[in-house]
């Protein structure tokens, strides 16, 4: 039995077979990972994406940018204005006191050495310094049914004795007797300026309310003017208005620089005084409206 030798393979006649069958392999996977992807992806478009919930509604608030305007034409009252701070409102009328002015202190011997050496305006410091005297001493003005006010026609002498005394009205009789009564007790006063009888009038103010009436001295060197004397006024017997110049009016007999030697300086009760003379001249209660 003849026995035959086998012959190896030929490795270089096997490697293009080889070759073949893993190119093959190859294209297999493509496909099959290809055919994957394309089948993952129809499954996902087919499955709906998963509901996201919608945020609850905010809610709507209406904001009135007018007042709401009331449907009836009436006019509504209004509402009565509150004070902050009214301590005797709240307190009982028993309890409330009046009011009151003390008085003023009397001239002292400067004020009446220069009342007694000032002849200018009908001696105007010798009057408002006997006013003074009498206010001084009449005491501290209450509130009430005895406040009032009293008007006298004074007359002076020379020496500064009182010659004449006349009430020309009064609106208090308390009033009229307590300046009577300090009248007849006043000290001795000194001389007039001029030398001859003063004679003026004087409102003595017993009140509470009563402002300060010191007087200025500013303007009293200048002439005073011409009396008004109307020209359309005429009694059919005397000289008319217009045919004869109105006669100067009557001046102190002084030049001029010795008439403002005798000025004395501005004070400042004097300034407050006269703002409260024009105020009270002029002001209404219908012009602060």
């Amino acid at each position: 039995m003849a026995v035959g030798l086998i012959e190896p393979p030929d490795h270089a006649a096997r490697l293009p077979a080889v070759q073949a069958i893993g190119l093959a392999v190859g294209v297999s996977l493509a496909v099959h990972a290809a055919l994957l992807l394309t089948m993952a992806g129809r499954q996902a478009a087919t499955v709906p994406p998963p509901a996201v919930p919608s945020p609850a509604p905010l809610p709507m608030t209406t904001v009135r940018l007018t007042p709401d305007i009331p449907t009836s034409s009436a006019p509504q009252p209004a509402a009565p204005p509150t004070s902050l701070s009214t301590p005797s409102a709240q307190l009982p009328a028993e309890a409330r006191l009046p009011a009151t002015q003390v008085a003023p202190a009397a001239p002292t011997a400067e004020e009446w050495a220069f009342a007694a050496r000032y002849p200018l305006k009908n001696s105007k410091g010798y009057r408002y310094h006997w006013g003074q005297q009498v206010r001084s001493m009449m005491g501290t003005a209450v509130a009430g049914p005895d406040q009032g006010q009293v008007r006298f026609r004074v007359e002076i002498g020379p020496d500064g004795r009182l010659v004449r005394l006349d009430t020309l009205w009064s609106t208090s009789d308390v009033a009229e007797q307590r300046a009577r009564a300090a009248i007849e007790a006043m000290p001795p006063l000194p001389p007039t300026p001029t030398g001859r009888p003063l004679v003026f009038e004087r409102t003595i103010a017993f009140t509470p309310f009563a402002s300060d009436d010191t007087p200025l001295y500013r303007h009293d060197c200048e002439p005073e003017p011409a009396p008004f004397r109307n020209p359309f006024v005429w009694d059919g017997r005397s000289t008319p208005p217009g045919a004869a110049p109105a006669p100067p009016a009557a001046t102190e007999a002084l030049p001029l620089a010795e008439c403002l030697k005798l000025l004395p300086p501005d004070s400042v009760d004097a300034e407050a005084a006269r703002d409260q003379r024009l105020r009270d001249q002029w002001d209404s209660s219908t012009l602060a409206r």
